[in-house]
């Protein structure tokens, strides 16, 4: 039997006497001729826990990706969705030149100061890559090119840079190359003044390295390249070949990441272990190239920190009896002894600590309270604080850049919904803010025609889930017929706060409402929030996604007839289990690179990065939790329905969320669903996780998405 298959059923039109040939037994999806890919049924049965799961499309994995009658059908999936939408192109391409037409060509990004230079990215023309400068001030008065990487990347259909640093002494820079997209990078130390690579290449690694006092000592990690997690330290000597290297530190428990980092006094290298529940940090002395790692305590489940150093102080953020975190300090006489750790800032049940920033006379410490970010300044030596002000209601707030504690600013980047990025320093010894840069809109925009809300949803618990919303003032009726866009994430506790988009103001102007809703499994609302939106707790997530939709039609902030609604990754998920939960809610679904075979992929370890999942997921050797994933599982859950309309993305190099998790989930959903909507399942054959690498090739792909929306939307 072939891999790709019409099925078809017969139809005897007497009147005419014609043989018919129907193309799919749930009828034809569009009315494009072409047919929908149908996938061969190759029964795969799995047992655990005494219950039975036949999956018809567990052939669908190929992990080399070069099984020739998969990628056939991958290929005959892109044509299908490209015949289907060919009436769009016009305006995806007017979609695409909108967004474009936005952008500003050259574009430099404000110069941050490390060490003796300040660092800077400039975007110039039509350029896809940027070109990494510096200079020795902050007006660039001497700009040196160290890394152009559109030259690099011109040899390949796809190219990602990672962890740009520069040695101590400014001399060498590290990169990290990926030209597959699965987040394997090779990494390359160059000579800036000679404009040459070092024979020096250290492969299979997570792209970022942390350099020794000695600017020839070099801190790594190495991945496995089965599951793709980083799980070893190695140091590497300049000059040395890499099968040389000392391995420091090896994870044995597959459910922590590893990373690295150096304080920010210059003093150590930090060699960190997290899963979503609990850390650990490794102390090495970096100025000792023969140093070991010291562990600052011992692990203890279910206690999570992060340390900052300044002098002989150590400074921790924690969750050690405090469920938002507070901030504590211990001297480095002390290191390993907790009883010893003295409280900064305290524990408060309504407020969440973020971050923070360590200056020489100054702390800045960045908190979480009712969905809106806080940040503010004290004074070390008299403990005078100052809370920063803002003039939106709710926006988005970062603290970047900040590399030296003799800084006499704070670098923080704001954004709203109508606000386009905005670049500060505020001086911390007065408050006063200083705009650096806000990123110009080219074209019409005027910030005064939109205008954005925040408001709180009741859940079906009782719980208020925060929604923020935007729209353009004199599109907008709150009557009940606007279009309305819903996104959300929920998961791992990352928070989606309102910022501006360029792309964004391409379905305002055309009238839609676009709504993040806040739901749980983000820490919109502290820590509690997540902890109310994961493992067996996790369709509450789903639910809350539902009721905002709701509840949001029912006040005029959209059709009820004309909802549409996106997510990615997790947020993928969401969108699987929504549309299984209630598909009426929604006349159109975009899903990129969604993670919906949770069950078959929460039970397979040898897929990048399952181990790491279970403290968000569960595990579901243990039944409690797979009986849970089950129930909300979207490729489990797919049933004989109706469903909206559904536009699936993905890459075939995805190390995330594997290829063939979409592709058998589209292939069911051919198979069961009852409708004659669209769906449509478009792979990028070069890419990965992230889309394509070039900063105008992924506008095409928010052009695709925008135009399936749009389409639907003027056809009702």
């Amino acid at each position: 039997m072939s891999l790709i298959l019409t099925k078809t059923k017969l139809s005897l039109i007497v009147s005419s006497a014609l043989l018919i040939a129907a193309c799919s037994n749930q009828q034809n999806e569009a009315t494009n001729t072409m047919a929908a890919p149908i996938a061969k049924k190759v029964p795969h049965k799995m047992v655990i826990h005494n219950h039975t799961r036949v999956d018809d499309y567990y052939w669908m994995r190929d992990d080399t990706r070069t099984n020739p009658e998969i990628l056939a059908h991958l290929d005959a999936e892109n044509d299908y969705t490209t015949a289907q939408l060919k009436h769009t192109e016009v305006m995806q391409e007017q979609i695409f030149q909108e967004i474009k037409g936005r952008i500003e060509k050259d574009d430099n990004s404000v110069p941050t100061k490390s060490g003796n230079f300040y660092y800077s990215r400039q975007m110039q023309g039509e350029n896809e890559y940027p070109i990494y400068v510096r200079s020795s001030d902050f007006k660039g008065s001497n700009l040196e090119v160290i890394l152009d990487v559109n030259e690099l990347a011109k040899a390949h259909d796809y190219y990602q840079v990672s962890g740009l640093k520069a040695s101590p002494n400014g001399k060498l820079l590290a990169y990290g190359e990926d030209t597959v997209s699965r987040r394997v990078y090779t990494i390359q130390f160059k000579d800036i003044a000679g404009n040459t690579l070092l024979d020096d290449k250290l492969e299979g690694t997570n792209g970022g390295i942390v350099w020794g006092n000695d600017n020839e000592t070099v801190y790594y990690i190495k991945k496995d390249p089965q599951t793709l997690l980083g799980y070893q330290v190695f140091r590497h000597i300049l000059g040395t070949s890499q099968s040389t290297d000392e391995m420091l530190y090896e994870e044995s428990n597959k459910a922590y990441y590893t990373g690295l980092s150096k304080s920010k006094d210059g003093s150590s290298v930090f060699i960190w272990h997290s899963s979503t529940e609990a850390s650990g940090v490794s102390v090495i002395d970096a100025n000792d190239a023969k140093a070991q790692p010291k562990k600052f305590i011992e692990r203890d489940e279910g206690h999570e920190y992060s340390i900052s150093k300044k002098n002989d102080w150590y400074y921790i953020k924690t969750n050690w009896q405090a469920t938002n975190f507070r901030l504590m300090k211990v001297n480095k006489v002390h290191l390993g002894d907790k009883a010893q750790w003295q409280e900064v800032i305290p524990a408060n049940d309504a407020v969440k600590l973020e971050g923070y920033e360590l200056f020489t006379d100054h702390l800045v410490y960045q908190q979480r309270e009712n969905g809106i970010s806080r940040v503010t300044i004290q004074q070390l030596s008299t403990g005078q604080e100052q809370q920063l002000s803002f003039n939106d209601s709710a926006y988005s707030l970062s603290l970047y850049g900040n590399y030296e504690l003799d800084n006499k600013a704070l670098r923080l980047h704001y954004a709203s919904f109508t606000t386009p990025g905005t670049h500060y320093d505020v001086d911390l010894s007065n408050f006063k803010k200083t705009q650096l840069k806000q990123t110009k809109v080219l074209g019409d925009f005027d910030s005064k025609n939109y205008a954005s809300e925040r408001i709180f949803v009741k859940a079906r618990d009782g719980k208020k889930v925060p929604v923020s919303i935007v729209y353009r003032k004199d599109k907008f009726k709150k009557d009940g017929t606007n279009p309305l866009y819903q996104y959300a994430y929920g998961s791992y506790g990352h928070t989606i706060d309102p910022s501006f988009s360029v792309s964004r103001l391409s379905l305002l102007d055309r009238g839609f409402v676009y709504a993040i809703a806040h739901i749980r499994g983000s820490e919109m609302l502290g820590r509690p929030w997540y902890e109310d939106g994961k493992k067996l707790t996790k369709m509450n997530t789903f639910t809350d996604f539902i009721d905002v939709t709701k509840d949001l039609t029912a006040q005029g902030y959209g059709d009820k007839d004309e909802v549409f609604a996106a997510g990615g990754s997790a947020g993928g998920l969401l969108m699987g289990a929504v549309i299984n939960m209630a598909p009426e809610q929604y006349k159109g679904i975009a899903a990129a690179v969604p993670f919906v075979d949770v069950v078959t992929t929460m039970l397979d370890e040898s897929i990048p990065l399952t181990t790491n999942e279970f403290k968000e997921w569960g595990n579901p050797k243990e039944k409690a939790y797979y009986d849970y994933m089950l129930s909300y599982s979207p490729y489990d859950q797919v049933k004989v329905q109706n469903y909206p309309n559904i536009l699936v993305t993905t890459g075939l190099h995805d190390s995330q969320v594997q290829y063939f998790e979409p592709m058998k989930w589209v292939a069911k959903l051919r198979d069961y669903k009852t409708d004659n909507n669209l769906l449509l399942f478009k792979t990028d054959m070069e890419a990965g996780h992230g889309g394509a690498s070039g900063r105008f090739k992924r506008i095409h792909n928010t052009a695709l998405q925008y135009s399936f929306f749009i389409d639907l939307h003027t056809k009702s």
